[in-house]
């Protein structure tokens, strides 16, 4: 199977795996507001902002009440943000989101991960200078998926239906895409991380083993959500 059919056979794949994080991260992050700034939405703008991504991402209500109660549970610990980097395999480079109530455990696990698929962690600052903090939002489109096949088989190199925001500025354009008329993939959609420049990984078994890195941080449940710079990869 060569690399454009693999990409277009593991999309959905990913996808699906990116979106079960999505829901975790997006639990812990509403008990994480809740906590710092109470649980009416009202006052709280932290924790309307993450209500109003979970909406979009069609987050589950008992995920939803069950993460809000954990906010007002004083014997449950509170999580920490910490954001890890690595190199892959070709030179590429990788950052790895956690929110965690264990941040030795987190790290140990990531550490172990990252050598086990090939790769080296990083020095704090080394990978994160080549990303910048946006806001990702997916639109569905109709055909969505015969259009990337078809394109990709006639040469084209990608087809993307992403916009990028400002992060302050995510959720009102999501709202204004929304009146035009537009889905917005609430589960693909979020604060992320974007490549200022790609890396080209021409070599076949090279792109391959970034896949494996990158679908096994995923897996990692401490791993909220991972960015990649390797070309054809993280999206």
């Amino acid at each position: 199977m060569g690399r454009r059919s693999a990409k277009i056979a593991t999309r959905k794949e990913k996808s699906d795996g990116q979106k079960a994080k999505l829901y975790g991260k997006l639990g812990k992050l509403i008990a994480q507001a809740a906590r710092a700034g109470g649980p009416n939405p009202v006052v709280n703008e932290r924790l309307r902002d993450v209500l109003h991504q979970a909406k979009l991402a069609s987050l589950p209500n008992n995920i939803m009440t069950r993460n809000l109660e954990k906010a007002s549970d004083k014997a449950s610990g509170g999580f920490t943000e910490v954001v890890y980097e690595c190199y892959g395999p070709g030179g590429t480079g990788y950052l790895i989101e956690s929110l965690t109530d264990n941040t030795n455990r987190a790290a140990s696990t990531v550490r172990a991960t990252v050598a086990r698929a090939g790769g080296k962690m990083a020095d704090p600052g080394s990978v994160l200078f080549a990303f910048a903090r946006r806001g990702i939002v997916l639109v569905e489109g109709p055909g969505e998926d015969a259009v990337l096949e078809a394109a990709l088989e006639a040469g084209a190199s990608d087809v993307t239906f992403r916009v990028l925001t400002e992060p302050t500025d995510f959720a009102h354009v999501c709202g204004r895409l929304a009146e035009a008329g537009l889905t917005v993939d609430g589960g693909a959609s979020g604060l992320g991380y974007v490549p200022v420049n790609e890396v080209e990984v021409d070599d076949d078994d090279v792109f391959a083993a970034n896949e494996t890195l990158f679908q096994k941080l995923l897996a990692v449940e401490d791993v909220d959500a991972v960015y990649s710079n390797c070309a054809g990869l993280s999206e």
